[in-house]
């Protein structure tokens, strides 16, 4: 099983679950904007993708902007925000066998497959 945390509004995690289903993945796919992540599952995939909070940050994200980015924030602070606020979350992310990888370009999907 596969599953992808979409947003169905982003072309990039648009053609990121394209190319799942060009490979006839079996695809569970959360939309992370209906269906709100809790704070242990943000933190778990953020230790899947093995990055720091603030890279999975949206940081051109006007709710960014505007009230977060020039504060000191800690990790723990960050993912609150993050669930929060799930625009600022980074989009898509695949995850397939305890790996995770954010479909930046979409093509990077591919090599979790």
């Amino acid at each position: 099983m596969t599953t992808i945390y979409h947003n169905p509004r982003c072309s990039k995690s648009r053609e990121a679950l394209a190319l799942l289903k060009e490979k006839n993945e079996t695809i569970e796919i959360v939309n992370y904007l209906d269906t709100p992540l809790t704070k242990e599952k943000l933190s778990g995939i953020i230790s899947l993708l093995g990055i720091s909070p603030i890279d999975l940050v949206r940081k051109n994200e006007p709710v960014w902007k505007e009230n977060y980015k020039d504060k000191k924030i800690n990790e723990n602070e960050l993912i609150i925000i993050m669930i929060e606020n799930p625009k600022l979350i980074e989009r898509p992310i695949v995850i397939k066998n305890g790996k995770a990888i954010i479909g930046r370009p979409p093509e990077k999907v591919i090599d979790i497959l």
